[in-house]
């Protein structure tokens, strides 16, 4: 059974699925409100108008680590929301939802999380040795040890949410309404970008960042149905926000940190450069490799091929 067949194991009526999403929905928004209260307490001290604030004006009201939990306890009670849905409405079981296999791959997730860690942490150490101009040391010891364990503790819980929801819940939930493997993964990641679309980076690079966004859902689709898991899609998202989170920070994105580094350089002056080269160079050879070390082949298949129910011998319906 391949991964988005994973699905039949369980309960898979269409509506569960539109419920189940509502949930998930509803426990992101819970998570929120602490960020909320924080920032309406602290726009009152200010004597600020919390209506005529947008966004980015909203982050940097708060502390920048207490921004950075409050920002990320809404991912963590929404994976939450997620596990719940599957056990409770779906009864199926983590693994289920997480990989085709018998159990989970770690070995996968540990091996491209340290890869793609040390490989995008060297290019900005490279990056910053040769224009050292476009960085200022950020580094405060006390405030980057607290910046660490919140980060650590913290952000694979934000990318698994965002993995567990894009890349499981629903690719397999819309595979198997589809019946086909092409329209969960433009879906899926279209709709991963497009939830950045309020991310600061937008409003400083424009919509041209977008392609980055949806680029790299489509990316760790891809992976994700190559494989037959999230292990690959999980480590790699986590070593993504967790070594940027700790390295380097900017006025104009997402996560504003204790980092190491700021970049303090124009990033519209290389925007085009910064989206081409990850979406369209980085990420295709990074799957080629993947497809040599893990054997990976009928591409056309495994991307393109229908969804169909496995014969009842293969697995079990619960009632």
């Amino acid at each position: 059974m391949n991964y988005i067949q994973q699905a039949y194991k369980g309960l898979y009526d269409g509506w569960r699925y539109i419920v189940g999403t509502v949930i998930v929905i509803a426990f992101v928004i819970l998570g929120q409100l602490p960020f909320t209260a924080a920032v309406f307490v602290e726009a009152q001290n200010q004597g600020l108008n919390l209506f005529e604030l947008n966004e980015n004006n909203m982050m940097t009201l708060l502390e920048s680590n207490l921004n950075l939990f409050l920002m990320l306890l809404s991912f963590a009670v929404g994976l939450v929301g997620i596990l719940i849905v599957n056990k409770w409405l779906h009864k199926m079981t983590l693994t289920q939802l997480t990989t085709a296999r018998k159990k989970i791959d770690w070995k996968r997730f540990w091996i491209i999380f340290f890869a793609w860690g040390i490989l995008s942490s060297g290019l900005v150490l490279l990056d910053y040795f040769m224009s050292p101009e476009h960085y200022e040391w950020n580094f405060d010891f006390n405030k980057f040890i607290i910046l660490a364990v919140i980060a650590i503790l913290m952000v694979p819980l934000q990318t698994s949410c965002e993995e567990y929801l894009f890349r499981g819940y629903l690719m397999q939930g819309i595979g198997l309404a589809a019946k086909n493997k092409w329209v969960p993964l433009i879906i899926t990641s279209v709709v991963f970008g497009m939830l950045h679309i309020a991310n600061p980076e937008v409003e400083k690079l424009g919509y041209v960042i977008m392609v980055y966004y949806i680029g790299t859902g489509l990316f760790l689709g891809i992976m994700t149905l190559m494989d037959d898991g999230l292990e690959l899609a999980l480590g790699f998202h986590a070593a993504n926000n967790l070594f940027t989170a700790l390295l380097v920070t900017a006025d104009w994105t997402a996560f504003q940190t204790y980092s190491i580094f700021k970049d303090t350089s124009d990033p519209s002056n290389a925007a085009l450069v910064d989206i081409a080269i990850p979406v369209f160079v980085m990420f295709p050879i990074i799957l080629f490799i993947l497809s040599k070390v893990y054997g990976w082949n009928n591409w056309k298949e495994r991307l393109f091929g229908r969804v169909t129910e496995p014969p009842k011998e293969d697995y079990k319906i619960l009632d």
